[in-house]
């Protein structure tokens, strides 16, 4: 009786909130399949554009603000934030107390596996509802056929990203492909994981739209390139500190693709690129999209309390830019960014306060950041959203911005750190993203200064990029030792509520 009230929630909770909205559009979507007309192929749309207000969810979805929190609090470049006691289990999580019995249990975690594997059961229903829809598409109907497998391929590049976010945190999980072995599957290990997302964007890349996103339609879809990035990322995870991986042949090939197309460029301006002129850019190869459509009252479309989480704490003066305080920058990544005199990302990644409650730092944006009765300096730069760029009467902080996922960036220094591995030049795709920071360009970089630029570049972000290098390069023994971080202690437990429901986890 338990098992099935849990899987009738998960289920319940999906349909309640899947098929709302997509992107910056109102979608005339039913989620009782049974009143779905499956004849009617102009619907056919209806469960993709279900599947990406999942995954711009709080739960189920990819922005939970614990989710969050769980992620990237393991790296060195942040630390908790907020009060000592605040969700003191994000620390014992930082600190690698994995056999912590209040580790093992925290509701964080557990609502992490269900957020996330909630979105895989949202696209295992959506391509089955496409089935549904293929069908009574004619052998004849050229354009539906293609506009089928597009919008299955979209699906499917999802939920790989989901299961890459999933093994991110626990490692060895299920791959979840029919929810009808939800509570039987066990568990792949991360290369079985990272390999199946290959197969998954190699079988998608050539039905999606060979687009930016800004270009796609609807505006911020998926397209071939946000593929070939995933694609890039898992074989990257997979080849590991390896030179002589073939995986390497895999990213070379994957971000050489996207680079040659030259639809995408990086955004001039590295900290409005963070902020509203920096939505949907042509930087940009994945958004989760938010919008206040432009009024002061009615509708809007927001991550929940994504950005309030990680705004600044304290009494700010009835300034909108405010919030819990989580997730605080580390004096270790200030230090250095000021080590390479790269202010620019400093400026961008750390937004500082007042060291009294009384006193402030005036942001390069002109708002006033009061201290805390915590002591807390530094809060989140990226997730800082001007008072100056808030649409009138919207007070929620980072109300009409974006959560920026998949960038361009990336794609370029896994292109260069694909040619250093395999002994090539390095330096064009290197310094594209080294001299937007206005720093000098490199001749003959090394692989230690690409790594260094994924930490600039990449620092505080949402998706534990820092953390998963440090695995991924064999660099976390080193560098995460003074948190307690030793080889085995990679992942984090896969919550006991999850191993009671499933005998195979």
């Amino acid at each position: 009786m338990n098992t099935t009230k849990y899987i009738l929630f998960l289920l319940l909770l999906m349909q309640a909130t899947a098929c709302k909205k997509y992107l910056d559009h109102d979608v005339e979507d039913k989620p009782n399949s049974a009143s779905i007309d499956y004849t009617n192929i102009g619907a056919m749309y209806s469960p993709v554009s279900g599947a990406y207000r999942t995954a711009a969810g709080e739960n189920p979805g990819f922005v939970h603000w614990m989710d969050c929190g769980v992620r990237v609090v393991r790296g060195d470049d942040v630390a908790k934030g907020s009060a000592p006691n605040d969700q003191g289990t994000l620390s014992d999580i930082k600190n690698f107390h994995n056999e912590n019995p209040g580790v093992v249990t925290f509701w964080g975690n557990n609502n992490y596996w269900v957020d996330h594997y909630a979105v895989v059961l949202y696209c295992n229903r959506a391509l089955t509802e496409l089935d549904k829809f293929r069908a009574n598409i004619s052998a004849s109907d050229a354009a539906n056929l293609a506009l089928y497998n597009q919008y299955r391929a979209e699906v499917r590049v999802i939920r790989a990203w989901a299961h890459i976010l999933i093994s991110r945190v626990f490692g060895d999980v299920p791959i979840l492909t029919s929810n009808d072995i939800l509570l039987t599957a066990g568990k792949s290990t991360v290369l079985e994981i990272r390999q199946w997302v290959i197969s998954e964007m190699d079988s998608s890349i050539s039905y999606l739209p060979d687009a930016r996103p800004n270009e796609a339609s609807p505006r911020g879809a998926v397209t071939k390139y946000t593929a070939l990035l995933i694609k890039a990322k898992a074989a990257a995870d997979a080849a590991g500190n390896d030179n002589g991986s073939p995986y390497w042949d895999i990213v070379l090939s994957a971000t050489n693709d996207i680079i040659n197309s030259h639809k995408f460029t990086l955004f001039p301006d590295f900290y409005q690129l963070w902020k509203i002129p920096g939505k949907l850019s042509d930087e940009s190869l994945l958004e989760l999209q938010f919008t206040d459509f432009g009024t002061s009252t009615g509708t809007s479309v927001t991550p929940g309390v994504f950005f309030t989480f990680q705004g600044p704490s304290g009494d700010q003066k009835g300034s909108p830019v405010s919030g819990w305080g989580f997730l605080s920058p580390s004096q270790d990544i200030v230090d250095f960014f000021n080590n390479r005199n790269d202010s620019v990302r400093l400026k961008t990644t750390i937004l500082n306060a007042g060291s009294t409650e009384s006193g402030f730092v005036t942001t390069p944006s002109g708002d006033k950041i009061y201290g805390n009765s915590n002591g807390q300096t530094r809060f989140m730069g990226k997730a800082y959203l001007p008072a100056s760029q808030m649409t009138p009467g919207r007070t929620d902080y980072g109300s009409n911005n974006n959560v920026r996922v998949l960038r361009y960036a990336d794609a370029l220094l896994l292109n260069a750190e694909a040619k250093v591995r395999k002994g090539q030049n390095g330096d064009v795709p290197f310094n594209q993203v080294h001299e937007r920071a206005k720093l000098s360009p490199v001749t003959g970089v090394t692989l230690q200064q690409v790594l260094d630029e994924r930490r600039a570049e990449f620092a505080c972000e949402w998706w534990g990029e820092r953390y998963n290098d440090l695995i991924r390069t064999g660099q976390a023994a080193t560098v995460l030792a003074p948190q307690g971080f030793a080889p085995g202690k990679e992942y984090v437990p896969i919550p006991q509520a999850q191993k009671d429901l499933d005998a195979n986890l």
